[in-house]
């Protein structure tokens, strides 16, 4: 089977391991993922707050493209893409003056027909009626399962899983043999774009995060955003500061989680990678590379 394909900017830069995973993950399941050609930015996360009819604009022309290469679906692995693409979708639907004038800054057709998955949505459509078949070794962890802003919300356009409480994610945990546990951070922001200008807050926002995650008991922290990732895992150093203490809780894509249940390598899904060594406590070491090679992959990857 093959599959429309938005990586978006942060899978073919700084979230590189989220696209290995995603990428073997659905190698294991027998699809074929085809990026839609000659994509662009999606304009997260700033063009929303400078220029409305920009922000319209860069999804729209993604979704001019993936009309134009046949598609009648695109996965978009990425939260912050994923909900650009739905509210843009939305607004040209629901604003047809606004949606003509979009088309026209494109020079290009949209009809809306393109439908729109997050990578939840594939496992649950895709994936998870063939798990059984695929199954290698039970992810047998307590995760807490991290949805951040961008996939439930705003709730009425995105219609996807309950906005304060979700659960999709935790089913997919259970499926594959984890343990969700219950936690009261699951759709708390993380600071996102304001990792780089205003770091202090990214401290305070994730360290609340990690630190009920770890309250509750989870082993590991489980994800379906770059951004969330980037926050919770690269700025440990100052999440540990603000917390004054050390957290060593790792932060595993979702696609990295099933990836392992159904016996991708460590390497294939990026697990090096990762700034926050994936190592769960009294369950041994998840990736295979010794903590020298591994430091070294993540100071050279």
């Amino acid at each position: 089977m093959k599959l429309g394909y938005y990586p978006g900017c942060s899978l073919k830069g700084g979230s590189r391991e989220y696209k290995e995973s995603v990428v073997a993950l659905c190698k294991r399941f027998d699809i074929t993922l085809v990026e839609v050609p000659d994509w662009n930015c999606c304009g997260a996360t700033a063009a929303h707050n400078l220029n409305k009819e920009l922000s319209l604009s860069l999804p729209a022309r993604i979704l001019a493209q993936a009309e134009k290469a046949g598609f009648e679906e695109i996965l978009v692995p990425c939260a912050a893409c994923y909900n650009r693409l739905m509210v843009t979708a939305h607004e040209m639907k629901t604003q047809p003056a606004l949606g003509q004038r979009v088309k026209e800054i494109i020079g290009m057709e949209v009809s809306g027909k393109v439908r729109i998955l997050n990578v939840i949505q594939l496992i649950e459509k895709y994936l998870l009626d063939k798990l059984e078949l695929k199954m290698h070794r039970p992810f047998d962890y307590r995760a807490a399962c991290y949805y951040g802003c961008l996939l439930v919300r705003p709730s009425n356009i995105l219609q996807f899983d309950r906005p304060e409480d979700p659960e999709t994610m935790d089913k997919v945990i259970r499926k594959i043999g984890g343990q969700p546990v219950e936690w009261e951070f699951k759709v708390e922001c993380c600071g996102a774009g304001m990792s780089v200008s205003r770091t202090d807050l990214v401290a305070k926002l994730s360290g609340k995060v990690i630190d009920n995650a770890v309250y509750r008991g989870a082993e590991v922290i489980i994800v379906a955003c770059p951004m969330c990732h980037s926050n919770l895992d690269m700025r440990r150093p100052d999440i540990n500061k603000y917390l004054e203490k050390k957290t060593d809780i790792p932060v595993l894509y979702i696609t990295q989680a099933m990836g392992l249940a159904v016996g991708i390598s460590e390497k294939e899904l990026g697990l090096h990678r990762h700034f926050v060594p994936v190592r769960l406590p009294e369950k041994g070491l998840l990736t295979d590379m010794p903590g020298e090679e591994l430091e070294h992959q993540q100071k050279e990857g």
